[in-house]
């Protein structure tokens, strides 16, 4: 049966570590919204010129233009058996949207449609937002608190000095955090009531939530 998997969680809960894991382990692939919209634009396809005049004019991209991207790429035959879709959706409106491109594409075929919640308390968030850093070099992720380097500020992999985003600051991340669950946490509620969501703690090691994933997507 396809597999047709979201997930849901504020920043820094550890989606995107997982869901990469996930993808490799399933064979599926790891539609992420944000660069898929990128390459749109890169390779100057109609839908991406039409995004990049509302994005130029610091306008949002139309829903429907997000769906139609969205809906090509789903259509595509490495998603025929699954797929894990990444940052979408991000209202009801545009949940709404991804069951009509579901339907349309599945055409009754069956699917198994899972929504999942990372769930974590938002002071580790904020710590682990906080003391984040990359290496610029192989873009590998740290963290000061919880995956240290071995050496201090060195990348274990290139020696290269790690860096640190502006924006991961606590007075920013406060401030996401409040974009998400005034944008994005009703969907928690609407997958809820449609019995489609499955929760999971999101807080511990990579391992502990990794066997906490596994869990729940093959029940």
């Amino acid at each position: 049966m396809k597999k047709e998997l979201i997930f849901l969680g504020p920043p820094a809960c550890g989606k995107g570590t997982q869901t990469s894991m996930l993808a490799k382990h399933l064979g599926f692939p790891h539609v992420d919204t944000g660069s898929l919209l990128r390459a749109e634009i890169s390779a100057q396809t109609e839908n991406g010129k039409i995004a990049k005049s509302f994005i130029d004019k610091g306008h949002l991209v139309p829903v429907e233009l997000v769906g139609a991207i969205i809906k090509n790429r789903l259509s595509q035959q490495d998603c025929k058996n699954g797929y894990i879709l990444d940052g979408y959706p991000r209202s009801v409106e545009q949940a709404d949207l991804l069951t009509k491109i579901n339907d349309e594409i599945d055409q009754n075929n069956p699917s198994d449609f899972r929504a999942i919640y990372f769930d974590t308390d938002t002071d580790i968030l904020i710590s682990r937002i906080v003391n984040r850093r990359s290496c610029p070099k192989c873009g590998e992720i740290y963290n000061l608190k919880f995956k240290p380097p071995i050496n201090e500020n060195k990348c274990d992999h290139c020696g290269c000095e790690l860096t640190q985003r502006k924006d991961d600051n606590e007075e920013t991340a406060k401030a996401r955090f409040e974009t998400y669950f005034n944008e994005t946490s009703p969907l928690i509620e609407y997958y809820k009531n449609k019995g489609l969501l499955k929760t999971i703690n999101a807080q511990g090691t990579i391992d502990e939530v990794w066997e906490r994933l596994l869990s729940v997507i093959e029940d």
